[in-house]
């Protein structure tokens, strides 16, 4: 099964994607802060990480960075509320896939992790 781990300060954000996703057919983690996340991402390997910009403690610039050391390999999509251009052109440079601007549509989130992460029906088959 596919894993998705939501990096958010805010719960309600979290608990929405949670839940969209599950009912598509991933597995979903949740952290609320950076060192929760990295943490997950070392004992989970998840497949994406969907992480916020701004969170405070440590931001989703330096979480990315820190994932990125211990993974090169690590999928990062992001989100912001801020149109702050230079810390997007920066994550884009870093090798994020995309980012979302909050609020975002909801069924342009899904669509896209679909693509970046599909749902592997071969596995399903080899399960029945």
């Amino acid at each position: 099964m596919k894993k998705i781990l939501i990096v958010d300060d805010q719960y309600g954000i979290r608990v929405l994607l949670s839940e969209l996703f599950k009912k598509e057919g991933y597995q979903t983690l949740q952290a609320a802060n950076g060192m929760t996340a990295i943490e997950l991402v070392k004992q989970e390997c998840p497949d994406l990480v969907i992480l916020d910009l701004k969170m405070p403690g440590m931001d989703g610039l330096e979480v990315f960075k820190t994932l990125k050391k211990f993974n090169e390999e690590v999928q990062v999509i992001f989100m912001t509320a801020y149109g702050e251009l230079q810390l997007v052109q920066e994550f884009m440079k870093l090798g994020a896939i995309t980012h979302f601007a909050k609020p975002f549509d909801i069924e342009e989130v899904c669509r896209t992790v679909k693509r970046v992460i599909p749902l592997d029906t071969k596995e399903v088959v080899r399960t029945k």
